[in-house]
Formats: structure tokens, C-alpha cells, sequence
């Protein structure tokens, strides 16, 4: 069992980068990229029940719907919207640069798997502070509240995130690739490798890294950035690297708690749970806050009596 803990990362990541690697130029980038995605869902799926980190979470918790959308329409259709335009700005701007500096500023004759590693170090840096304002401000929180108002992990809630907060982190992060030249198949690699990291970070699969949690984003640190408890969540920032939380004091990982089995927003313990509800969220904060207060009021007079 402790061997399956330790392969399902390098097995699933790896084997997803090296088949798509392999199949790209014999069915096209795109087709591949379906493809590898496809295989990587029906592996996590069958993982989370063969090794569930919480076989409470393999149970629905009224959620799966919501999440459902989420994915199709929050996750497919906002990249989908963004890219076009992200690719036609970009590429202006790069091709400008490149007739500036007089050679292309990205290492296109580097091997793929060399770019890809070059890619996940740009795009960190602007989605990591990105991720670390929306904790810090309110007008952030409103929209990345909905990402947070998970009542458990498992694969298909890597994708609950708020249009908006979505939209925002594809431009910070895909954005710089762009300007500096990163090809096509580039770029559709690090999509890959984001999409799967996304959810094996967020999956109910035991999965171990040890040293490599200084390296990666991945589930072991991810489950406390999902803490109900901000003061625990406001921690372990990364999307793919947990490097820039090392660097500014963000990481958290204590070694003598278990991860928490509870997560959620308790400040929000009445966050919609419906998916047009949470799109409006945003909208009508103060009734959501307002709502919550109350709850909170109602629970102290509940424990006060019962005292």
C-alpha cells in the first residue's frame, strides 16, 4: 500500500506528460492533450476508491452537480473565451519585443520537457500573488470564496472556481508565456500538466510526495490551504509550486497535525451551494455576510443555552 501512496503522483503526472509527448505528433497536439486528459480522470476516479485519503469524501455531499458546471462551463468556457484573446494581444506584443531584442526571448530549441519546466516557473510568480491578494482583499475573496466553499476534495472540484477568479488566473499566469514567444506546443503541455496537477492536488487519493512537497504544490499542502480556519487556508499559495510560498513565508505544513477533515469557509457556513447562486455570490456579498453573521450569532446564543 505505501508503494501505491508513493507511485499514483509520478506514475499519473509523469505518464500523462510522456504519452502526451509521444502522441502529439501523431494526432495533433489537441486530440493528444483529450485524449491524456480523458485517461487521467478515469485513473484519479478509480484511485480515490481503491486509496481514498477520506472515504467520507467519495461519498456526495450535494455537490457533485455544482461541480459538474463548474468544470463544463466555469472551466471549459472561460479558458475557451480567454485564450483567443490572450494569444492575439500576446502575440502582438511578443513579436514586438522580438523585433526589439533581435532574437525570439523564448528557448524554442530546448526540449519540450525542458520548456515545460521553464514554463511552470514563469507562470508561478504572477499566480501565486494573484492567489495570495484574493485571500488578502476582500474584493479578491468575494469571487475566490466560491473555490473555498468546497465541503470536500476530490478530483472534480479542482475546477470550482468562479468565472471571473478563473479568467483572472489564466491571464496572469499564460499571459507572460505568450510574450515571450513560448510555441503552441508548449503552452498546450503546461495546460496539461496544470489540468492534472489541478486534480491530483485536489483528489481524495492518499498520495505521498515527502521531499517533494518543498518542490510541488500537491495535495499534502494543499489540504490545509482548504482549512476552515483562514488563518490556516491563507498558506500554500501555489498552483503548481510551492517554491514562491518558501521564498515568502507562506508555507505550511506542520508535521505533528493531521490534515483537517473539515474544510469550507467557517466564517461563511451558509455559502450557496447551487451553481448560479454561486456566480451571484460575488454580486451580493453583504447579504452573504450578513446571512453568516447570523449564524454565527445564532450558534453562540445555541451553545450559550446549552450551557
Amino acid at each position: 500500500m505505501w508503494l501505491a501512496r508513493w507511485g499514483v503522483f509520478p506514475l499519473v503526472l509523469g505518464g500523462a506528460i510522456a504519452a502526451a509527448i509521444v502522441l502529439m505528433p501523431r494526432l495533433g497536439a489537441v486530440l493528444a492533450i483529450v485524449v491524456v486528459e480523458t485517461a487521467v480522470v478515469i485513473a484519479i476516479a478509480i484511485a480515490e476508491r481503491l486509496l481514498p485519503f477520506r472515504p467520507a469524501w467519495n461519498r456526495s455531499h450535494g455537490d457533485l452537480r455544482t461541480d459538474a458546471l463548474h468544470a463544463a462551463l466555469s472551466g471549459v468556457g472561460t479558458t475557451q473565451l480567454a485564450r483567443p484573446l490572450v494569444q492575439a494581444a500576446g502575440g502582438l506584443v511578443a513579436a514586438r519585443l522580438a523585433t526589439l531584442v533581435g532574437d525570439p526571448l523564448w528557448p524554442s530549441a530546448w526540449p519540450l520537457i525542458a520548456q515545460l519546466a521553464l514554463a511552470l516557473l514563469v507562470a508561478e510568480l504572477p499566480q501565486y500573488w494573484w492567489h495570495r491578494w484574493q485571500h488578502e482583499h476582500e474584493l479578491g475573496w468575494r469571487f475566490h470564496a466560491v473555490h473555498h466553499s468546497a465541503p470536500r476534495l476530490y478530483w472534480l472540484n479542482a475546477a470550482r472556481f468562479h468565472p471571473v477568479d478563473l479568467g483572472v488566473l489564466y491571464v496572469v499566469g499564460y499571459v507572460p508565456l505568450v510574450l515571450l514567444g513560448a510555441p503552441e506546443e508548449t503552452i498546450l503541455l503546461f495546460t496539461l500538466f496544470d489540468a492534472v496537477f489541478g486534480m491530483l492536488q485536489h483528489s481524495n487519493v492518499d498520495v505521498r510526495l515527502g521531499p517533494l512537497n518543498w518542490i510541488f504544490s500537491m495535495a499534502e499542502p494543499h489540504r490545509w490551504h482548504h482549512s476552515r480556519e483562514l488563518i490556516e487556508a491563507n498558506h500554500n499559495y501555489g498552483s503548481n509550486l510551492i517554491l514562491w510560498d518558501l521564498a515568502f513565508g507562506t508555507f505550511f505544513l506542520p508535521s505533528a497535525r493531521e490534515a483537517p477533515h473539515a474544510i469550507g469557509i467557517a466564517d461563511l457556513p451558509r455559502f450557496p451551494a447551487g451553481y448560479l447562486a454561486q456566480l451571484a455570490a460575488p454580486f451580493r456579498w453583504r447579504r452573504v455576510t450578513r446571512e453568516a453573521a447570523a449564524d454565527v450569532r445564532s450558534d453562540r446564543r445555541s451553545r450559550t443555552a446549552a450551557a
